[in-house]
């Protein structure tokens, strides 16, 4: 009998001790940039503060981390929750700097338009993800005619704390990120492409953020999701937190590079034309720069931008030689514009906000953001609201 007292009494300790554990995890799970007053730009952002605030976008992550060695992952972007190749969206790309692959690039150029789910994953990997997007198009119910897909897929190189070269990212692993792929809220940090990247010598990750206009500007959406790869001198607000913290390029105490790859996707339910789209993409880089960002000569910043609006999908076959659609004038675009720039500019601050410290290959390590130190840096600087 005392025994079994015993033995129940040790039960409940060990209960209350893994509930105190998981209290503490919870309390120390790494908050977005807002949650410690944090305010970037003067628009308001959308409910989630996420890409999927814009109509009909979703995002799916695969995550691989696999013993001491794999840190890698995919990240699926979907503009429409239906059969992209045959409801195409107008789509544009700008290239910041070209050091990087951006599979698809041209056609979406040259005919304006996006048929595909965008795939980020790591460089050595951008072939499977090909291979996977071009299945996963030809499976689909009504395209059993297609022989022609152009898969858009995107990536940095994560070989730092990830064994690049065991190329672990299978094609199962791309389409598991596109089945996956959802509305609402989006994970961020150490997931998905993002799982083993680095940011201004920080750990980096996947990021986003979204802007909503007011009603007499139209009341559209614009989000933005990055993986964050590159380097500069971080800036949080204006606030120089790399210089404050001796972590930035070119100091001289520390070995560290500014060359990466940022990848930028922008989305908004506006109806924008490509040729708009693509201005649209070219303030994405204005966003980055605020954060510290020099594009430099390693640097593969690439940014693709799209609208979901229903009203401008581009068929893939019709009975009609001509199409009609009511686009945005350019004089609507500056508010647009400024969205863009606000939501990259927090969504890469974001990034590292959610990372958290990684070891990888060769027992690397990256250390997350200290952000108990960077709260105190902005509130020296009075950079927040609360």
């Amino acid at each position: 009998m005392l025994y079994e007292s015993y033995y129940s009494m040790r039960v409940i300790w060990i209960v209350l001790l893994m509930v105190s554990i998981m209290s503490q995890a919870q309390g120390q799970e790494r908050k977005h940039a807002r949650a410690y007053g944090l305010k970037i730009g003067v628009l308001p952002t959308g409910q989630l503060n996420a890409i999927t605030d814009v109509l009909g976008v979703q995002v799916g992550h695969t995550t691989l981390i696999q013993g001491n060695t794999v840190r890698t992952g995919v990240t699926a972007i979907l503009p429409h929750s239906g059969n992209v190749f045959q409801q195409k969206v107008p789509a544009a790309v700008y290239v910041g700097n070209g050091f990087g692959k951006l599979a698809g690039t041209t056609q979406v150029q040259e005919l304006g338009n996006l048929e595909s789910p965008i795939i980020l994953t790591n460089t050595l990997s951008v072939g499977t993800g090909l291979n996977a997007v071009v299945d996963y198009t030809l499976a689909q119910p009504g395209n059993e005619e297609v022989r022609s897909v152009n898969a858009v897929v995107g990536e940095t190189n994560d070989g730092y704390l990830n064994d690049i070269r065991g190329r672990h990212v299978t094609e199962a692993h791309v389409k598991e990120a596109i089945a996956q792929a959802k509305s609402g809220a989006v994970a961020e940090g150490n997931v998905g492409a993002g799982t083993g990247t680095v940011c201004f010598g920080f750990k980096g990750g996947i990021g986003t953020s979204s802007r909503k206009l007011p009603a007499n500007l139209g009341g559209y959406t614009v989000g933005v999701l990055v993986q964050t790869n590159f380097g500069g001198v971080l800036q949080v607000a204006g606030v120089p937190i790399g210089e404050e913290l001796n972590q930035y390029y070119l100091n001289q105490q520390i070995k560290d590079s500014a060359d990466g790859s940022c990848m930028i996707v922008v989305a908004t339910d506006a109806p924008v034309d490509a040729r708009n789209l693509e201005r649209m993409a070219k303030r994405a880089m204005l966003g980055l720069a605020k954060t510290g960002g020099i594009a430099s000569n390693g640097s593969g910043d690439y940014v693709i931008a799209f609208s979901s609006n229903p009203s401008v999908r581009i068929p893939y076959t019709s009975s009609k030689k001509t199409q009609t659609a009511t686009f945005l004038r350019n004089d609507e675009m500056s508010p647009l514009f400024m969205a863009v720039i606000e939501a990259t500019e927090e969504a890469i601050i974001n990034s590292l906000f959610k990372a958290e410290t990684m070891e990888g290959q060769n027992q690397h390590v990256v250390e997350a953001l200290p952000i108990d130190k960077v709260v105190k840096i902005l509130k020296k600087h009075h950079a927040l609201n609360r």
